[in-house]
């Protein structure tokens, strides 16, 4: 299995930039695709980006496209959540969830990290 640690959370002005990192450990983590999620209060869980590095495609939710970057150091077992031109309904705790290569397609995530809170002031 594999654990995820998100960092990188703050608080940061409308427009302004963030990047958040999730950390991987485990056995085989290089055979699971990555994406990221977010929650914000009194909202359901929606889908932000995710990787699939060994496709190498990319995939964002609506709402990130042309702001939020998907990356990967697959030495490091890290990727990353860049983002830019944040808006205050940008805010949310962010999570990184992992998923076995073959099974992203049906979106089944077989393991998420705590989370990192993200807020953007007006």
């Amino acid at each position: 299995q594999v654990q995820l640690v998100e960092s990188g959370g703050g608080l940061v002005q409308a427009g302004g930039s963030l990047r958040l990192s999730c950390a991987a450990s485990g056995r085989s983590v290089s055979s699971y695709a990555r994406a990221w999620f977010r929650q914000a209060p009194g909202k359901e869980r929606e889908f932000v980006a995710a990787i699939s590095w060994s496709e190498g495609v990319t995939y964002y939710g609506d709402f990130a496209k042309g702001r939020f970057t998907i990356s990967g150091d697959n030495a490091k077992n890290t990727v990353y959540l860049q983002m830019n031109s944040l808006k205050p309904e940008d805010t949310a705790v962010y999570y990184c969830a992992a998923a076995l290569e073959e099974r992203l397609w049906a979106m089944d995530f077989v393991s998420w990290g705590q989370g990192t809170q993200v807020t953007v002031s007006s």
